[in-house]
């Protein structure tokens, strides 16, 4: 074989190297960061704006008016899209990660991004996400599987919640109309017929325990909660900057860390997410404003997004880096 023949055939094994899609395991890995300051998604960030029925009710504007850092920010909008007395339909402008970049549902990574609730904050008992973490869903899968990680708002309330499979759980106890649970064990929100429950780990200041916490009337041990002694920041107290440590667990391995601002929020271990049939391989983020039919215009600004196998990359704190691991 001549050398020129050589070359040649090294030159088309690249060529083929380069046309393969990414693997998840090559996702898991990548390093991604977009701080939203040109006219469209950075190349190093992996993100776009999905377009679906759905996403119809937003928009998604590039903008340098309210940012947090660099020199520009994103402004996520959703308005009016479905009828009042829908059921199920919903108004989203969300921005996922590319496929290709999805993360293995085994594995862990940090998510990092900031946001800055514009003006009015919603104060209504609704359904409003800021951000969602979710497994793949397959065609074969039967339900309708909600994010095993979510960061929420109801009642101008700033919330967040782990999703897993079903287990049997106990009545948290009562006084005075207020419901507690044993130290450690996580305030939880049964839903049997789905095989699924919502356990609140973090808050805000403002959360009342009767009223806002009246949806999570029971307790589980099978996620362990370790408050951090701090809570999520109020949605009107301007940029919330949030590293998220993403590890699913569906047979009770699971971890996910919280920080908001700085601040370490609360550790969760054990059961989280899903292992339905018909489920898929890998977990995947989304973040941008998603309510139920609404009314009125929501508008939500996102900066610096990154996510990274290593903490130090979307924490940014080496202490306290060294603090989780």
């Amino acid at each position: 074989m001549t050398l020129s023949l050589i070359r040649r055939l090294l030159a088309v094994v690249a060529l083929l190297g380069a046309a393969l899609p990414a693997t998840a395991e090559d996702g898991a890995s990548r390093k991604l960061h977009d701080g939203f300051d040109g006219t469209g998604f950075a190349e190093t960030g992996g993100l776009y704006y999905r377009e679906n029925a759905e996403q119809k009710a937003g928009t998604a504007v590039f903008q340098s008016a309210v940012k947090k850092v660099g020199t520009g920010a994103l402004e996520l909008s959703v308005r009016p899209h479905c009828k009042p007395d829908s059921e199920g339909c919903s108004e989203r402008a969300e921005i996922w990660e590319e496929t290709a970049l999805r993360v293995p549902y085994d594995q862990g990574v940090w998510f990092g991004f900031a946001v800055k609730f514009g003006d009015p904050v919603p104060q209504d008992d609704h359904r409003y996400l800021i951000a969602q973490w979710k497994r793949e869903i397959g065609p074969d899968a039967e339900g309708d599987f909600s994010p095993f990680l979510a960061l929420r708002l109801d009642n101008g309330r700033l919330f967040a919640t782990i999703e897993s499979n079903y287990q049997p759980s106990t009545e948290a106890a009562s006084e005075g109309g207020v419901s507690t649970c044993p130290a450690g064990q996580a305030p939880v929100w049964l839903r049997p017929e789905a095989n699924q429950m919502r356990s609140l780990i973090a808050h805000d200041a403002q959360w009342r325990a009767k009223d806002d916490g009246g949806i999570f009337p029971s307790c589980t041990d099978k996620l362990t909660l370790t408050s951090r002694g701090n809570p999520l920041p109020a949605p009107d107290s301007g940029w919330i900057d949030f590293a998220i440590y993403s590890h699913p667990g569906p047979d009770g391995d699971g971890h996910v860390e919280l920080f908001a601002n700085g601040r370490w929020i609360v550790t969760a271990k054990g059961f989280i997410g899903h292992k339905d049939q018909g489920l898929g391989e890998n977990q995947y983020f989304k973040f941008g404003p998603y309510r139920a039919a609404g009314d009125g215009q929501w508008t939500l600004y996102y900066d610096d997004f990154r996510r990274s196998p290593d903490c130090i990359d979307v924490l940014r704190d080496e202490a306290a880096c060294a603090l989780v691991q």
